[in-house]
């Protein structure tokens, strides 16, 4: 199994996480020198905080696993495409990779709504690539939102 597919895979693990507890499914993990470094999920019901996204909450980890802000050098492996805050925080920790598996296209920072990551003047640069596991991810967010108008009903 290449290794792409192996930390998407731990990334959705996360998302299912999130879709246990009735949040939206969205699961990230950072991985620096084939290990990882941070891993999370989305919990802004659970901590009532709209920055509580996936993304945020792998990167706090990465950094306390770490003890440093900068993560030069790690790729973040992502469910669903980093919202424009998200964005912003990826290229504040220094993140190098971004492999996401589906377009957000609401709050999408990467290529749906904005294209952060490509803004010439940013003095970071984080190369991106979409589309891994698009099926399975796009099939859990399906099943969430399902699940999410019969739990109101």
């Amino acid at each position: 199994m290449d290794n792409h597919l192996k930390y998407m895979q731990l990334a959705y693990y996360q998302a299912q996480k999130a879709f246990d507890i009735m949040e939206v499914p969205v699961g990230a993990v950072i991985v620096k020198d084939d290990k990882v470094i941070g891993a999370g999920y989305n919990k802004k019901e659970t901590n009532k905080s709209p920055i509580s996204h996936a993304e945020i909450e792998a990167i706090q980890a990465a950094c306390k696993n770490t003890n440093d802000w900068r993560l030069n050098g790690a790729s973040l492996y992502v469910t669903a495409e980093p919202c424009i805050m998200c964005a912003g925080a990826i290229l504040h920790a220094r993140i190098d990779k971004v492999y996401f598996g589906v377009k957000e296209p609401k709050f999408g920072g990467v290529v749906s709504i904005a294209n952060i990551f490509d803004i010439n003047k940013m003095n970071h640069r984080v190369e991106y690539f979409s589309g891994l596991m698009s099926d399975e991810i796009n099939q859990l967010m399906k099943s969430f939102f399902i699940k999410l108008r019969n739990y109101k009903n």
